[in-house]
């Protein structure tokens, strides 16, 4: 019996190859940079499976390309505004993502940078290496106090709650804005609801968590940051857009701030000569949040179980867009 074909566009953990080598004739992009567009639109042409990541672009475009063969698209993030979703649904292919999988992965990463941004630990380091540390000095690197503060946590869904159960420990007050209040939680978690302007007006440190759509680009800009304590830092684990570059580095530089640690950024790397990179009260990590072993390796399980129920006609055990169950019927 003919496998079917699918392209993946990076090298995943074993652990989701390994599923798909015994059931599909698969294709896997082996560069560490993803396939550039035209590339993947090429790659794309005649499959029945496509496994991308959130640095793919899978629009019209490709899904023309792609042609009538392509059957399921499975994407390893929980994330999926790369992909084109309503014009996958109208043609009737399932997208699926990997949900629930990351949320302490990344709820641990948005305290590390909470810490090192508060306690300034980068800028330690960096102090140690260049051979300036010479004693110990009583106003040395001085950073806000985490224990007792207040913390703000935009976007209150599965990693936002998870992060607001870990401030439980440092004794913080925790404020939160989301589309929705979930009254069920509060007293569990002892969060309070909070608009966003309140809650920015409040916090000593600001964690973002909410998805990147038309209504979240840029939800951080000059406006916000000027609502903002001198003293705060902010924190953004969620997607770059949601927060203004530019704004951001006026901000972080004139002092409307104190710190920022970020995990994601517009754009995504960070070209080497952005500004936002000279500051030194800046941290920023290569979107690496969700960098647990165990965790990388049940998204690439998760994502390759997507791509294989699609592949077998069977409904995603995570999809994206249920609807297109519908459209079929």
């Amino acid at each position: 019996m003919t496998q079917s074909k699918v392209f993946v566009t990076r090298r995943l953990p074993a652990a989701g190859l390994q599923r798909l080598q015994a059931a599909a004739e698969m294709e896997v992009w082996p560069d560490e940079l993803p396939p550039p567009y035209a590339v993947l639109r090429e790659k794309a042409q005649g499959c029945a499976g496509l496994l991308c990541l959130l640095t793919d672009q899978v629009d019209a475009g490709l899904l023309d390309a792609a042609g009538d063969s392509l059957r399921v698209i499975s994407q390893m993030a929980v994330g999926y505004d790369n992909i084109a979703v309503a014009t996958a649904t109208a043609r009737g292919i399932p997208v699926g993502n990997t949900p629930g999988v990351l949320t302490d992965a990344t709820a641990d990463f948005a305290w590390a940078l909470l810490m090192a941004a508060a306690r300034r630990v980068v800028e330690g380091d960096r102090y140690v290496r260049a051979g300036r540390w010479r004693t110990w000095g009583p106003t040395l690197l001085l950073g806000p106090e985490v224990s007792g503060a207040t913390l703000g946590i935009v976007g209150f869904g599965r990693i936002g709650q998870a992060v607001a159960r870990r401030a439980l420990g440092f004794g913080m007050r925790v404020l939160y804005h989301s589309r929705s209040r979930q009254p069920e939680l509060e007293a569990g978690l002892g969060v309070t609801p909070a608009d966003f302007d309140t809650l920015l007006s409040a916090a000593d440190f600001v964690s973002v968590h909410t998805p990147l759509t038309p209504a979240t680009h840029h939800l951080f800009g000059a406006p916000q940051f000027q609502r903002m304590q001198r003293s705060a830092i902010l924190i953004n684990t969620a997607r770059g857009g949601v927060v203004d570059p530019e704004a951001l580095y006026h901000a972080l530089r004139d002092g409307v701030i104190a710190g920022a640690a970020l995990d994601v950024t517009e754009p995504e790397p960070l070209p080497l000569d952005s500004p936002l990179l000279t500051l030194a009260n800046l941290i920023v990590a290569p979107h690496i949040a969700s960098a647990g072993v165990q965790t990388r390796d049940r998204m690439a399980t998760m994502a390759a179980d997507n791509l294989l129920a699609g592949l077998r006609g069977e409904r995603l055990p995570y999809c994206v867009n249920p609807d297109v169950y519908a459209t079929r019927a």
